[in-house]
Protein backbone atom coordinates (compact mmCIF):
# COMPACT_ATOMS: atom_id res chain seq x y z
CA UNK A 1 0.00 0.00 0.00
CA UNK A 2 1.32 3.34 -0.74
CA UNK A 3 2.27 5.94 1.56
CA UNK A 4 -0.93 8.28 0.24
CA UNK A 5 -3.32 4.82 0.32
CA UNK A 6 -2.22 4.28 4.17
CA UNK A 7 -2.65 7.72 5.04
CA UNK A 8 -6.08 7.51 3.65
CA UNK A 9 -6.97 4.23 5.49
CA UNK A 10 -6.32 5.04 9.15
CA UNK A 11 -8.11 8.48 8.57
CA UNK A 12 -11.26 6.46 7.09
CA UNK A 13 -10.46 3.94 9.89
CA UNK A 14 -10.26 6.08 12.73
CA UNK A 15 -13.37 8.42 11.84
CA UNK A 16 -15.50 5.51 11.63
CA UNK A 17 -14.21 3.95 14.97
CA UNK A 18 -14.48 7.30 16.61
CA UNK A 19 -18.14 8.03 15.23
CA UNK A 20 -19.19 4.28 16.36
CA UNK A 21 -17.75 4.32 19.64
CA UNK A 22 -16.10 7.55 20.68
CA UNK A 23 -13.06 8.98 21.72
CA UNK A 24 -12.38 7.49 24.53
CA UNK A 25 -12.89 4.14 23.72
CA UNK A 26 -10.88 3.85 20.86
CA UNK A 27 -7.19 2.37 21.04
CA UNK A 28 -4.56 3.46 18.35
CA UNK A 29 -4.37 -0.47 17.95
CA UNK A 30 -7.86 -0.62 17.21
CA UNK A 31 -7.55 2.14 14.31
CA UNK A 32 -4.64 -0.28 13.00
CA UNK A 33 -6.34 -3.25 12.65
CA UNK A 34 -9.43 -1.14 11.27
CA UNK A 35 -7.30 0.35 8.94
CA UNK A 36 -5.27 -3.16 8.22
CA UNK A 37 -1.47 -1.13 8.64
CA UNK A 38 0.84 -1.32 11.33
CA UNK A 39 1.48 1.31 14.60
CA UNK A 40 4.31 2.55 13.18
CA UNK A 41 2.59 3.85 10.07
CA UNK A 42 -0.03 5.63 12.73
CA UNK A 43 2.79 7.27 14.67
CA UNK A 44 4.61 7.94 11.17
CA UNK A 45 2.01 9.54 9.67
CA UNK A 46 0.15 11.17 12.53
CA UNK A 47 2.56 10.69 15.72
CA UNK A 48 -0.23 10.18 18.05
CA UNK A 49 -3.77 9.51 18.49
CA UNK A 50 -4.44 13.50 19.55
CA UNK A 51 -2.58 14.31 16.43
CA UNK A 52 -4.77 12.18 14.32
CA UNK A 53 -8.26 13.39 15.69
CA UNK A 54 -7.19 17.25 15.13
CA UNK A 55 -6.47 16.28 11.55
CA UNK A 56 -10.08 14.71 11.10
CA UNK A 57 -11.57 17.63 12.85
CA UNK A 58 -9.62 20.28 11.29
CA UNK A 59 -11.15 18.16 7.54
CA UNK A 60 -14.04 18.40 8.18
CA UNK A 61 -14.47 21.86 10.36
CA UNK A 62 -12.26 23.33 7.07
CA UNK A 63 -15.16 22.05 4.37
CA UNK A 64 -18.08 23.40 6.66
CA UNK A 65 -16.04 26.60 6.98
CA UNK A 66 -15.41 26.88 3.23
CA UNK A 67 -19.40 26.87 2.89
CA UNK A 68 -20.59 29.10 5.65
CA UNK A 69 -17.78 31.73 4.02
CA UNK A 70 -18.50 31.03 0.31
CA UNK A 71 -22.57 32.04 1.50
CA UNK A 72 -21.26 34.54 3.12
CA UNK A 73 -19.87 36.44 0.57
CA UNK A 74 -22.59 35.69 -1.65
CA UNK A 75 -25.51 37.05 0.58
CA UNK A 76 -23.19 40.30 0.42
CA UNK A 77 -22.56 40.11 -2.96
CA UNK A 78 -26.46 40.03 -3.60
CA UNK A 79 -26.64 42.86 -0.63
CA UNK A 80 -24.31 45.07 -2.52
CA UNK A 81 -21.45 44.81 -0.11
CA UNK A 82 -24.09 44.97 3.03
CA UNK A 83 -26.21 41.81 3.81
CA UNK A 84 -29.28 41.37 5.50
CA UNK A 85 -28.63 40.17 9.22
CA UNK A 86 -31.00 37.05 8.81
CA UNK A 87 -28.74 36.20 5.47
CA UNK A 88 -25.90 36.27 7.45
CA UNK A 89 -27.23 33.73 10.14
CA UNK A 90 -28.12 31.67 7.54
CA UNK A 91 -25.02 31.42 6.15
CA UNK A 92 -23.00 30.97 9.58
CA UNK A 93 -25.64 27.86 11.40
CA UNK A 94 -26.77 25.96 8.00
CA UNK A 95 -23.69 24.45 6.90
CA UNK A 96 -23.13 23.07 10.43
CA UNK A 97 -27.11 22.10 10.78
CA UNK A 98 -27.56 20.22 7.65
CA UNK A 99 -24.17 18.57 7.83
CA UNK A 100 -25.24 17.21 11.15
CA UNK A 101 -29.06 16.50 10.73
CA UNK A 102 -31.54 14.94 8.51
CA UNK A 103 -31.99 11.40 7.41
CA UNK A 104 -30.08 11.68 4.25
CA UNK A 105 -27.06 13.09 6.43
CA UNK A 106 -26.81 12.02 10.12
CA UNK A 107 -26.46 8.55 9.28
CA UNK A 108 -23.10 9.30 7.36
CA UNK A 109 -19.68 8.90 8.86
CA UNK A 110 -18.83 12.26 8.83
CA UNK A 111 -22.25 13.75 10.26
CA UNK A 112 -21.55 10.97 13.26
CA UNK A 113 -18.04 12.19 13.73
CA UNK A 114 -18.42 15.93 14.06
CA UNK A 115 -21.71 15.11 16.29
CA UNK A 116 -19.33 12.64 18.73
CA UNK A 117 -16.92 16.07 18.39
CA UNK A 118 -19.94 18.31 19.59
CA UNK A 119 -20.61 16.22 22.56
CA UNK A 120 -17.76 14.74 23.83
CA UNK A 121 -14.58 17.67 25.00
CA UNK A 122 -11.36 16.10 24.33
CA UNK A 123 -8.52 18.53 24.23
CA UNK A 124 -7.25 18.37 20.54
CA UNK A 125 -10.40 19.29 19.73
CA UNK A 126 -11.11 22.29 22.12
CA UNK A 127 -7.35 23.61 21.35
CA UNK A 128 -8.75 23.95 17.93
CA UNK A 129 -12.10 25.60 18.59
CA UNK A 130 -10.13 27.95 20.82
CA UNK A 131 -7.51 28.88 18.27
CA UNK A 132 -9.24 28.55 15.10
CA UNK A 133 -11.75 31.82 15.28
CA UNK A 134 -10.47 33.79 12.00
CA UNK A 135 -13.83 32.51 10.03
CA UNK A 136 -15.95 33.57 12.59
CA UNK A 137 -14.50 37.25 12.85
CA UNK A 138 -15.37 37.33 8.90
CA UNK A 139 -18.95 37.14 10.22
CA UNK A 140 -18.18 39.76 13.04
CA UNK A 141 -17.30 42.16 10.64
CA UNK A 142 -20.39 41.48 8.13
CA UNK A 143 -22.88 41.65 11.29
CA UNK A 144 -21.11 45.17 11.86
CA UNK A 145 -22.25 46.64 8.64
CA UNK A 146 -25.52 44.88 8.37
CA UNK A 147 -26.26 46.28 12.15
CA UNK A 148 -24.63 49.71 12.03
CA UNK A 149 -23.98 51.38 15.60
CA UNK A 150 -25.36 48.22 17.20
CA UNK A 151 -22.67 47.60 20.40
CA UNK A 152 -19.67 45.16 19.40
CA UNK A 153 -20.34 43.44 22.32
CA UNK A 154 -23.94 42.50 21.40
CA UNK A 155 -22.63 41.21 18.10
CA UNK A 156 -20.34 39.08 19.69
CA UNK A 157 -22.89 37.58 21.85
CA UNK A 158 -25.45 36.79 19.28
CA UNK A 159 -23.12 35.10 16.99
CA UNK A 160 -22.01 33.14 20.09
CA UNK A 161 -25.93 32.07 20.68
CA UNK A 162 -26.70 31.40 17.17
CA UNK A 163 -23.70 28.68 17.31
CA UNK A 164 -24.67 27.77 21.01
CA UNK A 165 -27.93 27.12 19.55
CA UNK A 166 -26.87 25.11 16.74
CA UNK A 167 -24.78 22.93 18.87
CA UNK A 168 -27.20 22.13 21.30
CA UNK A 169 -29.80 20.79 18.72
CA UNK A 170 -27.20 18.59 17.50
CA UNK A 171 -26.23 17.39 20.55
CA UNK A 172 -29.42 17.20 21.97
CA UNK A 173 -31.90 16.14 19.31
CA UNK A 174 -33.60 12.50 20.57
CA UNK A 175 -34.06 14.61 23.76
CA UNK A 176 -35.95 17.32 22.56
CA UNK A 177 -38.09 14.26 20.31
CA UNK A 178 -38.69 12.68 23.65
CA UNK A 179 -39.88 15.70 25.27
CA UNK A 180 -42.24 17.48 22.09
CA UNK A 181 -43.47 13.47 21.90
CA UNK A 182 -42.76 14.04 18.03
CA UNK A 183 -43.99 17.12 17.68
CA UNK A 184 -41.03 18.84 16.73
CA UNK A 185 -39.33 17.63 13.50
CA UNK A 186 -35.77 17.05 13.39
CA UNK A 187 -35.75 15.96 9.57
CA UNK A 188 -36.95 19.31 8.52
CA UNK A 189 -33.82 20.79 8.34
CA UNK A 190 -34.94 24.14 6.50
CA UNK A 191 -36.82 24.59 9.20
CA UNK A 192 -34.38 24.19 11.99
CA UNK A 193 -31.95 26.46 10.60
CA UNK A 194 -34.91 29.30 10.31
CA UNK A 195 -35.44 29.00 13.90
CA UNK A 196 -32.49 29.35 14.99
CA UNK A 197 -32.12 32.33 12.95
CA UNK A 198 -35.25 33.56 13.31
CA UNK A 199 -34.11 33.59 17.56
CA UNK A 200 -31.18 35.14 16.61
CA UNK A 201 -32.22 37.95 14.57
CA UNK A 202 -35.21 38.61 17.15
CA UNK A 203 -32.12 38.94 20.00
CA UNK A 204 -29.89 41.32 17.84
CA UNK A 205 -32.42 43.62 16.71
CA UNK A 206 -34.41 43.95 20.00
CA UNK A 207 -34.13 47.46 22.37
CA UNK A 208 -31.18 47.37 23.80
CA UNK A 209 -31.17 46.38 27.07
CA UNK A 210 -31.21 49.39 29.29
CA UNK A 211 -27.87 49.54 32.07
CA UNK A 212 -28.06 48.22 35.10
CA UNK A 213 -28.12 51.16 38.06
CA UNK A 214 -25.83 50.20 40.70
CA UNK A 215 -27.45 50.14 43.86
CA UNK A 216 -27.05 53.31 46.26
CA UNK A 217 -26.89 51.99 50.09
CA UNK A 218 -27.81 54.78 52.61
CA UNK A 219 -24.73 55.79 54.17
CA UNK A 220 -23.84 54.18 57.56
CA UNK A 221 -24.63 56.02 60.63
CA UNK A 222 -21.93 57.93 61.69
CA UNK A 223 -20.05 56.87 59.22
CA UNK A 224 -19.38 53.39 60.50
CA UNK A 225 -20.09 50.06 59.10
CA UNK A 226 -22.65 47.13 60.06
CA UNK A 227 -23.13 44.04 59.53
CA UNK A 228 -25.70 44.49 57.05
CA UNK A 229 -23.23 46.78 54.79
CA UNK A 230 -20.52 44.12 54.64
Amino acid sequence: MSSDRTRSAILAAAERLYADRGFGDVTLRDIVAEANVNLAAVNYHFGSKDELIAELFVTRSLATNRERLNALKLAEEQGGGRAPIDAILHALVGPTLRGCLGPDREGSTAARFMIRASIESVPPIRRIKNREVDHLRKFIAAMRRSLPGRDDAELYWGLHFALAMSHHTIREKERLMKLSEGQCDLNDVDAIVDRVVSVSVMALTAGQTPARKASVRPAPPHGRLTRQDL
